[in-house]
């Protein structure tokens, strides 16, 4: 995938993200990284870094809120010339009101994962501003981690009102453990990119999971106790037993769905059952959903309701 010289990140300005675009700027033929960051200040402290990290001046801000489609619609319309490819980064735990609706109607955590990357590819296929690549943040959430607590997402008809239900919370109620929804997200934004790879046959749409990844924002906006755990407490013990591992593995697995031909359109890469670390298998070996063609047309259908 050397045609890959301009990438665009969403949730650039820390954890994986910025980890990201530092490999990136150090990957031979990148020459532009756009940052793509809710808040300029966190930005510009993000582009000093990676420039003084990297020796290399190819950072350019662009601020682009993904829980927000008005903000995703006016960053890609401050594009003047296409990139290559997109790494649809952002995520977390939907903020302090996971459950709250948008305006467009579906809850701010599933906003932030799934709605705010589907407008932004729309946007860029329509006014042909993408080349190459489309990567989305997987979790092996999306097919369940036992081990650590965290069950395989139940779907029940994966009709197109089941995956509607998804994206406005109705399926999970308002009370919902972020943790315990957001694995049927992930699910959700998954099996939408599989079809666009049907959909765009010109353009390579690969789910990888980062995996389980220390000193990230995803749980900073948890409650107290669970914030704790999993940030401090989980960072510390968790890497011992190979359920986390480093933001530099994290985001190297980025780099390797962008350029390695390996990594097939459509598919969805993460680690092997019961570890979100380790090894990356296709995880159709795992669940056969992954590949059910009926179930991502009716999740693509589903989401573009509410963009």
């Amino acid at each position: 995938m050397d045609m890959i010289k301009t990438v665009l990140i969403t949730g650039a300005n820390a954890g994986i993200g910025l980890e990201a675009a530092r490999q990136l700027a150090l990957h031979e033929g990148i020459n532009k990284i756009y940052l793509g960051c809710r808040n300029l200040a966190k930005a510009n402290d993000a582009k000093s870094k990676l420039v003084e990290a990297t020796g290399r001046d190819i950072f350019e801000i662009l601020i682009l809120d993904a829980s927000d489609s008005t903000s995703v619609r006016n960053a890609a319309a401050k594009l003047k010339s296409p990139i290559d490819a997109v790494v649809l980064n952002a995520g977390g735990t939907g903020g302090q009101t996971p459950h709250k609706l948008t305006d467009d109607g579906v809850t701010n955590i599933f906003a932030s994962n799934v709605l705010g990357h589907v407008v932004l590819v729309e946007e860029l296929i329509k006014r042909q501003l993408v080349t190459s690549t489309i990567l989305y943040a997987g979790s092996e959430t999306a097919r369940g981690i036992p081990k650590m607590g965290v069950f395989k997402p139940e779907l029940n008809s994966t009709s197109i009102d089941e995956f509607a239900s998804i994206a406005n919370g109705s399926k999970f109620g308002s009370n919902a453990d972020p943790l315990d929804v957001y694995g049927t997200i992930k699910l959700a934004g998954t099996l939408w990119m599989a079809s666009m790879s049907r959909q765009h046959p010109h353009l390579r749409f690969v789910t990888m999971s980062p995996g389980g990844t220390t000193g990230t924002n995803g749980m900073d906006d948890l409650p107290f106790l669970k914030k704790l755990f999993f940030k401090y407490i989980g960072g510390l013990f968790m890497p011992m037993i190979g359920m986390m591992h480093s933001v530099e593995k994290g985001a190297k697995r980025y780099l390797d769905g962008l350029f390695d031909p390996r990594f097939e359109s459509g598919h969805f890469y993460a680690s092997r059952t019961g570890s979100p670390t380790g090894p990356v298998v296709d995880q159709l070996t795992i669940d056969p959903l992954f590949g059910d063609t009926a179930a991502q047309d009716n999740a693509r259908q589903a989401i573009q309701q509410f963009s």
